[in-house]
């Protein structure tokens, strides 16, 4: 057999080269996303470490917004939206939606009264099977500007230090807002009479190529009367859910979902901030829960309400926070079905209707 020329030899040490580049590349890729090569680094798994505290998590639950209750119903769009998104679901007409409705909390059996924060996840899904989800909650601004932001709150939350809190608000006077808002605004005895707001701000393009910068809320339509902490506390633990369970047997509950335009020069990088008042509001259509489910083994319990999923004429902004909400929760997904064999079956599967 003849000896190989030595410009076949370069070739073959090249590839050979680039095979073990390329490997090495992919390896040094793993390992910076998995924090190895920088152990300071702010990680998914590092912010739901910061979420579980020292007691960690609950096996089988969700890291965050752990307690909570499913539903499923109608998106019904009223075709308004068309003028701003160029969303198949802004079409007129009806689509499946599915969601959740849960609290703030890593503790699945916290009472309601405990929790300052509620959420709604919403997917509705439009023709062809466009997907939109959503995570949305009561508060009208976010607590932190940043990710890193979200897990030092965490972390001071968890702290035994004295001091811990006001140390992290003093770094981080953004804070305030949120805060204000958690001491003094009015609760309620409903999901149904709750307003639920994006905060974080996304980009909507019309069939024009036009980009429309917003943020979006659910507002209630069933009258809202106001109550005390302490008047939730006297309901149950578990009233909001047995509330809720309720009054969607009784009838459909709609919010209507109204998309505020932002003006130019308005930030869209920042959920601690509002946009001034007056801006121009569009309302798209209503959201109908016709049917509460089960949240063990029912339609919500293996969706993440990722705020990354969009359908064509949506996209996110430069607010750095959906990215880092739709890392941490893929990793607490993967974490939880993990643990399927620990779910506390013990549990109830549903709330008993409030009598």
């Amino acid at each position: 057999m003849p000896s190989p020329s030595p410009l076949s030899t370069r070739r073959v040490l090249a590839s050979l080269a680039l095979i073990a580049t390329l490997g090495a590349g992919a390896g040094a890729a793993f390992a910076y996303t998995a924090g190895w090569l920088s152990p300071g680094r702010l990680t998914p798994q590092r912010v739901l470490d910061a979420l579980d505290g020292p007691a960690g998590p609950t096996p089988g639950y969700r890291r965050n917004h752990a307690k909570g209750i499913c539903f499923t119903g109608l998106f019904e769009s009223n075709g308004a939206g068309q003028t701003i998104s160029r969303a198949a679901l802004f079409t007129s007409g009806q689509y499946p939606a599915l969601g959740r409705f849960n609290l703030g909390t890593t503790d699945p059996t916290a009472a309601d009264g405990a929790v300052r924060v509620r959420g709604i996840g919403l997917q509705i899904v439009g023709p062809h099977g466009a997907t939109w989800r959503s995570a949305m909650i009561n508060a009208p601004v976010f607590a932190v500007a940043t990710p890193q932001g979200f897990h030092d709150l965490q972390v001071a939350a968890h702290s035994d230090t004295p001091g811990a809190m006001a140390a992290f608000a003093q770094r981080h006077p953004e804070f305030h807002a949120f805060a204000s808002w958690a001491a003094s605004a009015p609760w309620t005895g409903s999901y149904a009479e709750t307003a639920f707001n994006s905060l974080d701000s996304f980009i909507f393009s019309d069939a024009d190529g036009r980009d429309h910068a917003v943020r979006w809320s659910l507002l209630p339509v069933a009258p809202v009367t106001d109550i005390t902490r302490g008047d939730l506390e006297a309901l149950g633990p578990n009233h909001l859910e047995q509330e809720i369970a309720t009054r969607v047997a009784a009838a459909p509950q709609r919010w209507r979902l109204v998309v505020t335009l932002a003006n130019d020069g308005d930030q869209t990088a920042d959920p601690t901030q509002a946009w001034p008042e007056g801006r121009r509001t569009l309302e798209v259509g209503t959201l109908v829960v016709q049917r509460i489910e089960a949240e063990r083994d029912g339609p919500c319990r293996d969706i993440t309400f990722d705020p990354t999923i969009l359908p064509d004429g949506m996209r996110v902004s430069d607010d750095p926070l959906p990215a880092a909400r739709s890392a941490a929760y893929a990793r607490s997904y993967n974490l939880r079905t993990a643990e399927a064999d620990q779910y506390p079956h013990h549990l109830p599967a549903a709330p008993e209707p409030a009598r």
